[in-house]
This record gives C-alpha cells, structure tokens and sequence, in this order.
C-alpha cells in the first residue's frame, strides 16, 4: 500500500483492526463494514453487518465501505441498514463507499449475464447516490438491455425507456460506462470501477478498464485482486500502470 502510492486502502474489521494502531496515521483506511459469511449452505446472495461505523472511528478509518446486493431478496433490508450507516458516517466526518453490486438469477438467461448490463447496474448507482455514497463503485459494463431481457422472459419488471438504449447508450465501452457515471448523480458521487479478478494479462486489462472509466468521466479503480495477489514488485507495477492512467492530461472525458 505504502510503495504502491495508493490513496486508501479497504478491508475488513479483523485485518484493519490488527494493524490500525501502526498503520492509521500513515495510509488512509477505509473499514468495510458488511461482507459475506460462506458457511450457510447453499451460499446467500447476502451481505451481514460486521462492523459499526463508531468502530472504524476509533481505529482511524477515514472512511466506511459498504455492499449491497440490489435485486436480491436481502436489498430492502441492506438499503436500510446501510443507509443509517452511512448517516452516520457523514456525522463523523468520514466519507462512504458503496459496492453496487447486483444479485438476481433472472438477471442471467442463456445468452447473456445482464447482471453486468449497464442498465441495471446504472439503476444500483442511482438507489446507491441516493442513500448518500460518495463514492459508487460498480463492475464495467459489458452489455444493455438487462430490464427487457427479464421482461421478455415473462415477468413485468422495472422501468426503462426505449431512449436508454438508442440516445443515451450505444454499445461502445466508454458510452456504457458513461451512463453508470450518469446514474450517479451525473457524477456527483464519483464512479470507481472493479479493477477484476487477477489473470494473465493483468497490466493491460487494469490500463484497459482505467481509461474507459476515466473517459466516461469516472474517478478511478479498485484493484486488490490484480495487485495484491501478486508479489510486492509485480503488484506496484500494476498499480503504478493505473496511476499513470489518471495523472496523463492526454487521457480525457470522450
């Protein structure tokens, strides 16, 4: 985190809270206070409280983290549990990060995963803007039209507009991601995108996703699993890479 140059870094209570009293004055925490439990069998598509806001005060955090899982049985409940949170949060002066992530098995058929559609996922950004994140971050978008494919597959979902599709999107990656950024208060809440799972090609895919984001007029990557998964040096070289992504004046709004 330190050689890397990252702006902050998020985990969770137990990892934080271990190395808080050393670290919290010279890197920027962000405490991530709800994630997955993966021994109730089958798995929920459900994310538990783990931690309090006050917690993540007290350790130094400058921030609090949070996900929902929107269109999963659970949202209603997380949308309230983390809207308190997040109030809280502002009261303390600390800023909040929302992980909008979508949860549905209508939003998969046989042709396409739409959980990664840019309508559907703009619809998490806008409810997630609405509960006061400051910072929205959402996976890129690979494709359109997630609301009238669940629709066509018999169920009356949602609201969409034809205009969605024609004058407001197209299928390049930039306008994809750039409806995200539009559905976050046009920006207002700030669009960070998953940096992704760690592969082969890991440099070119983080540059990659770092230059759409930015040209949809994004503000920035999460990158653990590209990074951190690595060894030290390979890792701040793909985070040096996404840096320079955002510090060149060449690359800008498209």
């Amino acid at each position: 985190m330190i050689e890397g140059g990252c702006n902050a870094v998020t985990s969770t209570l137990g990892v934080l809270g271990a190395v808080a009293r050393k670290y919290a004055h010279q890197i920027p925490f962000v405490l991530k206070i709800n994630h997955n439990e993966l021994l109730t069998y089958p798995n929920l598509a459900d994310q538990k409280i783990f931690a309090g806001v006050k917690q993540a005060f007290d350790m130094g955090a400058v921030g609090v983290g949070a996900t929902i899982y929107f269109g999963s049985p659970e949202s209603g409940r997380q949308i309230e549990e983390i809207s308190r949170a997040f109030a809280i949060a502002h009261e303390l002066g600390m800023y909040t990060i929302l992980w909008c992530y979508l949860r549905n098995p209508a939003f998969k058929t046989k042709e396409k995963d739409y959980h990664l559609s840019a309508d559907l996922s703009s619809q998490a950004n806008h409810i997630g803007s609405t509960i006061q994140a400051d910072i929205i971050k959402q996976k890129l978008p690979e494709n359109n039209g997630g609301y009238n494919a669940v629709k066509l597959a018999g169920s009356d979902y949602g609201k969409t507009d034809p205009r969605i599709y024609s004058e407001l999107t197209s299928d390049h990656p930039i306008d994809l991601c750039r409806y995200q950024v539009l559905n976050c208060f046009a920006g207002r809440a700030g669009l960070i995108n998953s940096g992704g799972a760690s592969g082969k090609n890991d440099i070119a895919e983080a540059v990659k996703t770092a230059v759409i984001n930015k040209r949809a007029g994004g503000m920035g990557l999460i990158s653990g699993r590209k990074a951190f998964q690595k060894p030290l040096k390979d890792g701040i070289e793909i985070l040096n890479a996404i840096q320079d992504v955002y510090l060149a004046k060449e690359i800008d709004i498209a």
